[in-house]
């Protein structure tokens, strides 16, 4: 094995605070050996817009149509108009999916998403997305199939021998990722000036906070570079290799935990749900300041889940050993693969 003290590695990445929003955000790594700044940044930039997850529309039934190129009457829109607005539409989910939602209005004047009934488990983030114009008062219901993916699915892929007649299948954007740009530089160490700063921006459309993108991404490539630490079968990769000692054992268990064992309120668990937080692993590892950055996340939840937490004997910010850490991370990797 290498010896991996040789090499030029940043403490952590680090994030511009002034200027982070929940969908804005710059970050920069320094210093990286002379090349890995290109190699790092266009591998991160490709898994940023092409494979994380979000829900997206996936067809459309406006009753009273039969196909997309109709026109409604009373309605300003034709259908092809309507579908492109649905289709702005952003949406998060904590239930299993795909599921139904419905529009039904009977009305005159603007239609918008916040229009669309939701079901306890999904929520519109942008309600005020214009949909379309009544002219006059008339009933106008939608009814509208949600699912999740990565990346984006051409309509084709939608459609389905079961659907009536009417149904629209429409293109799948499912990337929360708009876009991100990353910039190469020379840094300093020592004597030293020739290697690399990465320095990256991302854009995201509110579906998901750009802190937590950059994370999913590295969890994915890390995923995938894993493969070729196990060449002809020899297996580094068994969590339990690395704790030693009971200590570690119970503490490792713990961080395992479903955080939907721990019987919060349903607020805190939508909370986490929506956040994408699945183990208290990934619970306890994140500070306060970045619990409160989240959707609806209030001074309660925080308490109840600071209190939970303390009952397991952590606390949020909780710093873990470097070999718990990685035996934690493995094993998560291997929950979420369904391994």
């Amino acid at each position: 094995m290498p010896d991996m003290a040789n090499f030029a590695m940043p403490s952590r990445l680090e994030v511009d605070e002034e200027s982070c929003t929940d969908t804005y955000a710059r970050f920069h790594a320094e210093p990286l050996e002379k090349g890995f700044g290109n190699t790092l940044g266009n591998a991160m930039r490709r898994v940023l817009l092409s494979s994380l997850e979000g829900v997206s529309i996936s067809s459309i039934n406006i009753d009273g149509v039969p196909h997309e190129f109709s026109s409604i009457p009373n309605i300003v829109e034709d259908v092809t108009d309507i579908v492109l607005n649905f289709k702005k539409v952003l949406f998060e989910c904590s239930g299993d999916l795909p599921r139904k939602l419905e529009l039904s209005v009977k009305k005159s004047g603007e239609v918008t998403a916040a229009d669309i009934e939701t079901d306890g488990v999904t929520e519109v983030l942008n309600p005020d997305q214009y949909i379309c114009m009544l002219d006059s008062e008339r009933e106008f219901r939608v009814e509208l199939e949600i699912t999740r993916g990565r990346g984006y699915r051409p309509a084709e892929e939608n459609k389905s021998i079961d659907h009536p007649i009417g149904v629209i299948p429409v293109d799948c954007l499912f990337s929360p990722v708009k876009r991100v740009a990353y910039h190469i530089s020379d840094c300093r160490v020592g004597q030293r000036t020739d290697f690399d700063k990465l320095e990256f921006e991302i854009w995201t459309d509110g579906r998901i906070h750009p802190s937590d993108a950059v994370k999913q991404a590295g969890q994915i490539l890390a995923y995938h570079l894993s493969i070729f630490t196990g060449i002809n079968g020899e297996d580094d990769d068994d969590p339990s290799k690395l704790i030693t000692n009971e200590e570690d054992e119970a503490l490792l268990k713990k961080l395992l935990t479903n955080v939907n064992d721990l019987s919060l309120s349903v607020r805190a668990q939508n909370c986490l749900n929506n956040a994408n937080i699945r183990y208290v692993g990934e619970l306890v590892q994140r500070p306060e300041s970045e619990m409160m950055k989240y959707r609806n996340f209030g001074q309660k939840s925080l308490n109840e889940l600071k209190d939970k937490v303390i009952e397991m004997n952590m606390h949020l910010g909780f710093e873990l050993k470097e070999e718990v850490r990685i035996a934690f991370e493995k094993q998560l990797e291997k929950l979420k693969s369904g391994v």
